[in-house]
């Protein structure tokens, strides 16, 4: 079915009532791209899924791939918070490092048809400014989480070789993506990187 054409202006959601509309839309929009795929993914049917008229979801979105992009941000903030609260170490409790790459790879859930989607659309539209603060987050958690102090320089090539890894993984499809053994490699990476960064091992 066609989408509809849409008016210029959107309404900012600010109440309560509003962002409890948007909230529902962004969840039957995951659910919608999960079943269905991308070909399936419409705003009728995110219309039909969530329970409201398609004029709610033209009132926020302009159209489907605005609704992707606000699922990715909204990811985004959410790993980017969790990885900068520190609550310290608890009995039984994962080593930080690992905790933080955990938390990248389980982004989304277990949603792996939505997680490439939005990745996708999120890649194609955020700005250089955008990204570089996603990265902060990200270098942020790092640094928190890591028993070797790590320079601005450092936690750069880290981060983007760790999450430049996870993309990848989610961009191709790799069936590994939520394995113990992609994990344990990311780890790996890690914790190598951070030991020979410390002592400086450069020819």
């Amino acid at each position: 079915m066609n989408e509809q054409v849409v008016p210029e202006q959107r309404v900012i959601p600010r109440q309560q009532r509003s962002l409890a509309t948007v909230d529902v839309i962004l969840e039957a929009a995951a659910q919608v791209l999960e079943i269905t795929g991308e070909a399936g993914f419409n705003t009728n049917a995110i219309a039909e899924r969530a329970g409201v008229g398609i004029g709610s979801i033209y009132r926020y979105f302009p159209d489907k791939h605005a609704i992707l992009v606000e699922m990715g941000r909204r990811e985004m903030a959410r790993v980017g918070a969790e990885l900068t609260i520190d609550p310290g170490p608890k009995a039984g409790s994962l080593a930080p490092d690992r905790q933080a790459i955990r938390t990248f790879l389980r982004a989304f859930g277990e949603r792996t048809r939505a997680r490439r989607v939005v990745v996708l659309a999120l890649l194609g539209q955020l700005s250089a400014g955008e990204l570089q603060a996603a990265f902060a987050q990200a270098e942020a958690g790092m640094a928190s989480r890591s028993g070797t102090p790590l320079d601005r320089i450092q936690l750069f090539v880290l981060s983007r070789a760790l999450l430049g890894a996870m993309r990848a993984a989610v961009l191709e499809d790799a069936d590994f993506l939520l394995s113990q053994q992609f994990e344990d490699e990311l780890v790996l990476l890690s914790r190598t990187y951070a030991s020979a960064a410390s002592r400086r091992l450069y020819d």
